[in-house]
C-alpha cells in the first residue's frame, strides 16, 4: 500500500476514535482542555523545532505579508459568496459569516498534516504565514466587529483602547507566537536544534510526538454537524474552497511557482478551517449586547458555531485528500479542475433553492388566480 495513503487511513482511524470517544468524554470543558494542550503545548513544541530544523532567511518575512494578504481577499470576496447561496451579507448571519469565512485555523487544520506529508521546512513556512493571519483575525476582524456593533464608535473610544492593548498583549503571549519568536531570535544566533542541551530537545521532541494525534481525536470529539442549515453552509464552504483554490492557481500561473512542496503548502494553508477568534469576538459582542438588552442583534452564535463545526471536517478532508495525492495538485490545471468540481457542487444548493422558490410562487399564483375565479364565478351566479 502506498505510503500517503496508508498515513491517511491512520488519520481517518484516530478521528473515528475521537467520534466513538465522544460517548466518554464531553464536548465541553474535557474537549476544550484538549484544544488547550495542543495549541500551549504540543503545536508550539512542533513549530519550535520546525524553526531550528531549516535555514531561516529574510524571504520567511514574505510568508505573514501573503497570508495577511490572502485574508483580505477573502474578507472583500465573502459578500459575494454570501450572495450566491441566498444570505444578506448585512444581517445577523451575514455579519457572523463575514467575520469567520476569512480566518484561518491552520493550528487544528493543516500544520499536524503539512508536518507529516511536506516535512519540517515546510511546516516553518506555514508557522510563519500564520503570523500574518493572527494579525489578520485578532486585530483587523475585531475592530471590523466593532465597527459593526456600534454605528457611532467614538463614544468607546477609551474602551477600544484598552481593548486592543489587551489583543496585542495575547498577540505576544499566545504560546505558538512566544515559541515562534524565540526560535527566530536563537536561529539568528546560529543555534539551531542539535545545538540546544538534550534534555530540551528531548522534551519539546516527545511533545512534538503527541501533536498529530491529539489534533485529530480533537477533530473526530468537536465535529458537530447539524441538520439545521446543514447544506447552505455546505455550499458556502465548498464555494470558500474553490475560491481559495482558484486564488493559488492564479498566483502560481502569475508567479511561475515551480516548488512544488511551496505548492501544497499555500495550498493547505489556504484551505484551513474557520478560526476560533472571530468567534470570539462574536462571543464577546452577544455577551455585551445581552447585557444592554439590545434588540437588534449584531451576529447569529448558533450559526458562526455552525460554520466552526462544519468548517473543520470539511478542511480536513480536502487536505488530507490533496496531501494524500502526493504531486497531483501541484500542476495549475489539476488545481483548476478541482476549483471546477468544488463550484460545481458548491452552487447546486442555491440553484436548486432558486428553482423550489420558483416552483412554489407559480404554485402559489396558481392557487389565487384558481381562488379568484371561483369567488368570480359565484358573484355571476
Amino acid at each position: 500500500m502506498d505510503g500517503a495513503l496508508e498515513k491517511s487511513i491512520s488519520f481517518i482511524l484516530f478521528i473515528i476514535i475521537g467520534v466513538i470517544l465522544k460517548k466518554k468524554i464531553s464536548t465541553g470543558d474535557e474537549t476544550n482542555g484538549l484544544k488547550k494542550i495542543i495549541l500551549s503545548l504540543a503545536l508550539p513544541a512542533t513549530i519550535f523545532i520546525a524553526l531550528l530544523k531549516v535555514k531561516v532567511d529574510g524571504n520567511l518575512i514574505l510568508f505573514p505579508i501573503l497570508a495577511l494578504g490572502f485574508n483580505v481577499i477573502l474578507f472583500a470576496i465573502t459578500p459575494l459568496l454570501l450572495k450566491l447561496i441566498g444570505i444578506d451579507s448585512n444581517s445577523d448571519k451575514g455579519r457572523s459569516a463575514k467575520l469567520l469565512i476569512p480566518s484561518l485555523a491552520p493550528g487544528l487544520s493543516c500544520f499536524p498534516f503539512i508536518l507529516e506529508f511536506l516535512g519540517d521546512g515546510s511546516l516553518a513556512k506555514a508557522a510563519m504565514a500564520d503570523l500574518g493571519n493572527k494579525f489578520f483575525v485578532l486585530f483587523l476582524l475585531y475592530l471590523v466587529a466593532l465597527k459593526w456593533h456600534y454605528k457611532n464608535a467614538d463614544f468607546e473610544a477609551n474602551s477600544l483602547k484598552s481593548k486592543l492593548k489587551g489583543l496585542l498583549k495575547a498577540l505576544l503571549y499566545e504560546p505558538v507566537n512566544m515559541f515562534i519568536i524565540v526560535a527566530l531570535i536563537l536561529v539568528s544566533f546560529g543555534i539551531t536544534f542539535d545545538k540546544i542541551p538534550n534534555f530540551l530537545s528531548m522534551t519539546l521532541s516527545r511533545l512534538s510526538f503527541i501533536m498529530t494525534p491529539l489534533v485529530l481525536l480533537f477533530i473526530g470529539l468537536a465535529v458537530k454537524i447539524k441538520k439545521q442549515q446543514f447544506f447552505q453552509l455546505f455550499s458556502l464552504l465548498l464555494l470558500r474552497a474553490s475560491f481559495t483554490l482558484l486564488l493559488i492557481a492564479a498566483i502560481i500561473s502569475f508567479a511561475d511557482l515551480s516548488i512544488k512542496k511551496d505548492i501544497l503548502v499555500m495550498i493547505a494553508f489556504g484551505l484551513s478551517s474557520a478560526s476560533f477568534w472571530p468567534f470570539a469576538h462574536i462571543s464577546a459582542i452577544h455577551l455585551k449586547e445581552k447585557k444592554e438588552e439590545t434588540v437588534e442583534k449584531t451576529f447569529d452564535t448558533n450559526f458562526a458555531l455552525s460554520i466552526l463545526a462544519l468548517s473543520l471536517p470539511i478542511s480536513v478532508l480536502l487536505i488530507l485528500g490533496i496531501l494524500t495525492a502526493g504531486n497531483t495538485f501541484t500542476e495549475t490545471n489539476n488545481i483548476f479542475i478541482l476549483c471546477g468540481i468544488l463550484f460545481f457542487i458548491g452552487i447546486l444548493y442555491p440553484i436548486l433553492n432558486k428553482i423550489k422558490q420558483n416552483i412554489s410562487a407559480k404554485e402559489s399564483s396558481i392557487s389565487s388566480i384558481s381562488s379568484e375565479n371561483k369567488h368570480q364565478f359565484s358573484a355571476d351566479k
